[in-house]
C-alpha cells in the first residue's frame, strides 16, 4: 500500500457539486515540505532520527524524502500542520520560522483550497559550518 493509500482522505468539495475531491494528508505534507525548503535559512526538515531514516529511504528506489519532517491533519475544509526544521547557523530563528509558516500556509491554501488553521514550527537542530567538513571529508583512518 502506498503512502497516499495509507493516508486518511477527506472530502474538500462542496455539497451539491458534480463530485467530490479528496486530498490525502501526504499530498499536503509534500506541498508544505517543498514550501518550507524554499525559505532561506532552512537547511533541512525533520529531527536527527527522521533525517537518518530518510537518508536510508532515499537510497531505496521509489523512496521519497519530500514529506519527512511534516505532519498534516486534513479535514473537509481545513488543515493543521506540524513541521520540524533544521536551520543554518547564524540565521535569526524567529524570522526563519515566521517565513516558513507564511510560505507553507500560502502554498497549501493556494494549491488545495484548504484553510490552514495552524502551522506549528519546531526547530530541531542547527546546521553548523564545521558540519560541512565532516560530511565531505573522506575517512582517512589507517587499517
Amino acid at each position: 500500500m502506498t503512502d497516499a493509500e495509507e493516508a486518511r482522505e477527506q472530502s474538500t468539495g462542496q455539497e451539491g457539486s458534480l463530485g467530490r475531491t479528496s486530498i490525502a494528508d501526504g499530498v499536503v505534507e509534500k506541498i508544505a515540505a517543498l514550501a518550507a525548503r524554499d525559505v532561506d535559512g532552512v537547511h533541512d526538515l525533520g529531527s536527527g532520527l527522521s533525517r537518518t531514516f530518510g537518508a536510508m529511504r532515499d537510497r531505496v528506489p521509489g523512496g521519497s524524502r519530500s514529506g519527512r519532517g511534516v505532519k498534516a491533519e486534513v479535514g473537509e475544509v481545513q488543515a493543521a500542520l506540524d513541521l520540524e526544521i533544521v536551520v543554518d547557523y547564524g540565521v535569526h530563528i524567529a524570522d526563519v520560522a515566521r517565513a516558513v509558516r507564511e510560505n507553507v500556509i500560502a502554498a497549501v491554501e493556494r494549491m488545495t483550497g484548504l484553510e490552514v488553521v495552524e502551522a506549528n514550527i519546531a526547530v530541531t537542530d542547527v546546521k553548523l559550518p564545521e558540519d560541512d567538513n565532516d560530511e565531505e571529508a573522506p575517512d582517512t583512518r589507517v587499517q
